[in-house]
């Protein structure tokens, strides 16, 4: 599936799925040290589910200056200033299939495991779990995380195309597994060849500077926005929320499955809201109702 005209191609072994390539942005909220995101609190609900606080400021969103060709995409431009209004908690980790388990009762995911990831979930059944999360009325209002909002706390104050080490933060195909001994395969009828086969427990990686675990790699994350390739060109400069109607909605942040350059921070693709993926999951964010 092509999602849009500059489209580099992100696809699964199994699935062939189509993506964007990406770029950078800056923070007026200074980075916290590795000491002091090591020391970060977490807030808990009665699930278990863990979130770190994201305070407001503001970034630059969309490619980094100075980006490769193969590091920026149309959709990814212009680079632009965003300003984010409100303190919110997002996510320490994506919503594990324990959580999504404890609320649906079910769990549809390829790779089983209580602290992988959920994923195989489309972007209405997100939403059922919200609804279902949100009756609980335990004080919060749960949602996805808008665009702005993901890349935000994805960046953390910084301004690189990555937002940190990859190697020490992410999840995603090095094209090394192999020699490892990891079990990769290859698949030759796809573009990035190698492919580590599975998703990865949760927070097994090292966290942002604001104590947020894999924001990239692992499994890519649904976010509200609907998609518009063109959206960064008239988008708000204050707490965007991406436009009224499109075909489908943005998905951020990369998977076990991609090279490395297509889990930078500012990569963009999107997916119609019925699609599934065995590398595609989500986060929450919440806020006091």
């Amino acid at each position: 599936m092509v999602v849009h005209n500059d489209a580099r191609k992100w696809v699964t072994a199994a699935l062939g799925f189509v993506i964007g390539a990406c770029g950078p942005a800056v923070s007026a909220s200074p980075p916290r040290s590795p000491q002091e995101a090591s020391a970060v609190t977490y807030s808990t609900n009665e699930l278990g589910m863990e979130f770190a606080m994201v305070p407001s400021g503001e970034f630059q969103m969309g490619c980094s200056d100075g980006a490769k060709p193969n590091e920026c995409s149309k959709d990814e431009k212009p680079r632009h200033r965003v300003q984010i209004t409100k303190v919110f908690e997002i996510g320490k980790t994506e919503v594990t299939q324990k959580q999504w388990q404890a609320v649906m009762g079910s769990n549809p995911s390829a790779f089983k495991g209580e602290d992988l990831p959920v994923e195989q979930i489309t972007f209405q059944q997100v939403h059922e779990f919200l609804n279902k999360l949100n009756a609980r009325n335990d004080g919060f209002l749960y949602r996805l995380p808008t665009e702005a909002e993901w890349e935000y706390a994805a960046r953390a104050g910084t301004t690189d195309q990555y937002a940190g080490s990859l190697h020490d933060m992410a999840w995603y195909n090095d094209g090394q597994a192999a020699a490892r001994g990891s079990g990769a395969f290859q698949n030759e009828n796809s573009p990035v060849g190698l492919l580590v086969p599975e998703t990865h427990p949760v927070a097994t990686k090292k966290p942002n500077t604001w104590g947020i675990y894999d924001m990239r790699g692992n499994v890519a994350e649904w976010v509200e926005d609907f998609y518009d390739g063109n959206y960064y060109s008239n988008s708000p400069a204050t707490d965007p929320r991406g436009p009224a109607t499109g075909d489908g909605h943005v998905v951020r942040g990369g998977s076990f499955h991609v090279y490395p350059w297509l889990t930078r921070v500012s990569l963009r693709t999107m997916f119609p809201e019925g699609y599934e993926f065995d590398d595609l999951g989500f986060r929450v964010v919440r806020e006091k109702r």
